[in-house]
């Protein structure tokens, strides 16, 4: 049976360990890249073509003309599945902003001219369909092999890209914890060797790279004796306090210790009038508490962050810094730099 679009891609659950071997068995480890999730499609007739499908099962290949020029490098009948990068050459690093950039375009002029300045690379890390057969059946040790000897047969060179993987944890968690922040890298996909392609299924792990700073509690949700999330932020050159992001919910525990804490702000606090959204991109405001912007968080966030400096997924609060001022939190930098400090 041959694969159509859409495709519902497999997915992976958030964990904070790697799952032991009992679990699993043999595992994989994959590198994670920070970008969009597709899935690509050859054709696999006389009136098929190049497709490019999102994870939600949008077809975007007219955004990417660089990919549809280098796809007759590509044999028919493939289904492949992978990461959507940009390169910012101006930047010199991958740029998810520049990939939004991209994905939002329309009409050929504006989709060549960000081709041009923002290339594309997909980044592949399994193979569904193979000489107009599916693979999702086999075991991923197979699929990974056959997708191996897919690029040295066809000498596939960028736009496609072969996803790097290895079975040794150590070089995993060296990805993990020693990669520059330019490398794109953003954590890893844990995998079984055993298992087959369950399309929908979250059935692979993803372990983020994180680092560790501290930010100014600004606003929260639930009530000034029990918080429930956390809105955070750093203060700027001229002493503005500029919104960085959001805690996951608080444990019960965390909840009191900052309840004992936290007061609730007076007139004048520099969020008035701001509306918080539910998540990054979201357009669900939520009711906030303002308090006072003298309390200091130490949390721990992965490293996707917007150009706006604001990290684009929850943050995971670890203590209260009672022994440093907010004066003492490090200034705000938008972009990747807002990560360190």
């Amino acid at each position: 049976m041959t694969l159509r679009p859409p495709v519902e891609p497999m997915l992976a659950q958030a964990v904070e360990s790697v799952p032991g071997p009992g679990v699993l068995g043999e595992l994989a480890f994959e590198q994670k890249f920070d970008g969009y999730r597709a899935l690509l499609f050859t054709p696999t007739g006389p009136n098929g073509g190049f497709l490019l499908q999102t994870r939600r099962g949008s077809l975007i290949q007219d955004r990417f003309p660089d990919l549809l020029a280098a796809s007759d490098k590509l044999p028919d009948g493939l289904v492949l599945d992978g990461e959507l990068v940009v390169w910012d050459s101006k930047a010199g690093r991958l740029s998810f902003e520049g990939l939004q950039r991209r994905t939002a375009a329309r009409g050929r002029r504006s989709t060549r001219a960000l081709a041009a300045s923002l290339p594309a690379f997909f980044i592949a890390f399994d193979v569904l369909q193979q000489d107009g057969s599916e693979v999702i059946g086999y075991p991923y040790r197979q699929r990974r092999l056959r997708l191996e000897a897919l690029f040295a047969l066809h000498r596939l060179a960028p736009p496609w890209t072969l996803c790097p993987m290895t079975t040794d944890l150590l070089k995993a968690q060296q990805w993990l914890e020693s990669w520059p922040e330019l490398s794109g890298v953003e954590g890893v996909v844990v995998k079984a060797m055993s298992q087959p392609y369950r399309p929908g299924r979250r059935d692979w792990y993803k372990l983020r790279r994180r680092n560790t700073i501290e930010a100014i509690i600004g606003a929260i949700t639930g009530t000034v004796t029990r918080p429930q999330l956390l809105f955070l932020g750093r203060r700027d050159a001229y002493g503005d306090l500029c919104t960085i992001g959001r805690t996951a919910p608080l444990r019960t525990e965390l909840a009191r210790l900052v309840g004992g804490n936290v007061i609730a702000a007076e007139a004048g606090h520099p969020w008035e009038g701001l509306r918080f959204a539910s998540a990054w991109g979201s357009r669900d405001i939520l009711d906030v508490t303002l308090v006072r912007p003298e309390l200091v968080a130490e949390i721990s966030a992965d490293t996707a962050i917007d150009r706006g400096g604001v990290f684009r997924h929850p943050v995971r609060f670890k203590r209260l810094r009672l022994d440093v001022t907010a004066e003492e939190v490090p200034l705000f930098s938008p972009g990747p730099a807002a990560a360190t400090g």
